[in-house]
């Protein structure tokens, strides 16, 4: 599917793509490493299991980061610092109430620049800044995955457009 961009912030998915399978999910990946700015927090919304991770390897692959990504599912914040741009990776989903984000002190991560991918971000409301881009994954009933790009502010937007005249068409 080819991506769609819509001007305007509204609530509907501005970019669209069927991934067929982990390959597709890794380009996908390092098509948005491509895309990004000094400066950005997105949120990865999606089932266990949906690709969020998969994702983040290919966008750290695409920054150029050689070592091992995993989910920071335990530790909470994974920092990449030995890409282009200093990537953040953080998993809430142990997590069993948002007050969690403050007492483990997380919010210092989200000063000045670097990208910070956020996965499980309701658990950590409200005390998680808004995010610039929503990057939605989840199982196709087709096979392969479906990811869906929404800008929420002019930062998310360029990105988005950025991704989009990267696609192949």
């Amino acid at each position: 599917m080819v991506p769609q961009v819509h001007p305007a912030y509204d609530s509907d998915p501005q970019g669209r793509i069927h991934l067929i399978d982990e390959n597709a999910t890794l380009a996908a990946g390092q098509q948005l490493a491509s895309a990004l700015p000094a400066r950005l927090t997105i949120f990865l919304c999606g089932d266990l299991g949906a690709g969020k991770t998969t994702l983040t390897r290919g966008l750290l692959r695409g920054l150029g980061y050689t070592g091992k990504v995993k989910s920071p599912t335990y530790t909470l914040v994974e920092p990449y610092k030995d890409s282009r741009i200093v990537v953040y990776h953080f998993d809430f989903y142990r997590f069993t109430n948002a007050e969690e984000f403050l007492e483990a002190g997380l919010e210092e991560y989200f000063e000045g620049n670097g990208i910070r991918l956020v996965e499980w971000p309701d658990r950590a409301q409200p005390y998680l800044q808004a995010a610039d881009l929503e990057v939605r994954l989840q199982v196709s009933a087709s096979g392969g995955r479906d990811l869906e790009l929404r800008a929420l502010n002019r930062e998310g937007q360029t990105c988005l457009e950025r991704f989009v005249a990267l696609s192949p068409n």
